[in-house]
């Protein structure tokens, strides 16, 4: 008998930085109960506390009531590791792009989460093969790559590793359709389908400012108003982290092999400076005086 998205009582999402605190906001606010932890309690505290000021704007706007937004927050249970997983009934792997690192903390899931239970990865271009076999589980682990923001992107681009069953498939498609959202599947290819477009785009954009062929406003603004992107690619690059997208890159251009995919200097550079978009106030632009 296939599983059913009902089945999904408890969500464990790992990792409380951007991309994880909007997978456990979405999942509060379409009654889901949330575990959201990250490797310190306080890291988890700031996130849900992120979530409430998000929530509080949505009342003040109308678009939601006090009473929701309470009850939201009231699904969501933060936590430090992974030992509070053990109540969930699957898990959203949401951690730094880092393979070693996914590696570490799919494997702590998997000793932690009940036989039977689902791992699902947030991954943005790391094989869901590899990522399955270093679990006890690897037709219950899958790729769950959310669009950021996930509270605001209707898509949830699925990927299933050789190994993926296709009970674990249903039911992952199940429960993003129940979160609002439209899926894709991918097979598991370097990339997989959003980013091997997307990130050839945002390179060429940095390999244009970097020659000098223009500014980051004109190059944003010949996207947004002469290819109609509802952001340019320097600014979407900022909003994802430069952190992340030099990641996608190295692995597409080590994996495809395709200089089509190499990362600029220039984002080498700003990734080593520490100034990674948004999330450090500084990056292709900045947005705050602490960037100086």
């Amino acid at each position: 008998m296939m599983a059913q998205a009902d089945e999904i009582k408890t969500l464990g999402v790992l990792g409380a930085g951007q991309m994880g605190t909007g997978i456990a906001q979405v999942a509060a606010t379409h009654a889901i109960q949330v575990v959201l932890a990250d490797a310190t309690l306080p890291t988890a505290d700031q996130a849900k506390e992120a979530i409430a000021t998000v929530l509080e704007m949505q009342v003040h706007k109308g678009k939601m009531t006090s009473h929701a937004k309470d009850a939201a927050l009231d699904r969501i249970r933060t936590a430090s590791g992974t030992a509070s997983f053990a109540s969930c009934d699957l898990v959203i792997e949401a951690a730094t792009e880092r393979l070693e690192t996914k590696i570490g903390l799919l494997r702590e899931c998997d000793r932690v989460l009940p036989p039977g239970k689902w791992i699902a990865s947030n991954t943005s271009s790391l094989s869901l093969t590899q990522l399955a076999a270093a679990t006890s589980r690897p037709s219950r682990v899958i790729g769950m790559h959310f669009m950021n923001p996930p509270p605001l992107m209707k898509l949830v681009e699925i990927v299933r590793g050789a190994q993926t069953s296709d009970e674990t498939y249903a039911i992952t498609k199940a429960l993003a359709e129940r979160l609002g959202k439209t899926t894709i599947v991918s097979r598991d290819s370097p990339g997989f389908l959003v980013n091997r477009v997307l990130i050839p785009m945002l390179c060429e954009a940095c390999f244009a400012l970097q020659e000098g062929v223009g500014t980051p406003e004109d190059i944003d603004r010949a996207a947004k108003l002469g290819l109609n992107h509802p952001m340019g690619p320097l600014e979407l690059s900022d909003l994802i982290g430069l952190d992340t997208v030099l990641s996608i890159a190295e692995v597409l251009h080590r994996d495809i092999g395709d200089d089509k995919y190499r990362p600029p200097t220039l984002l080498r550079n700003l990734v080593a400076a520490g100034w990674l978009g948004r999330k450090t106030g500084r990056g292709f632009y900045s947005y705050d005086s602490a960037s100086e």
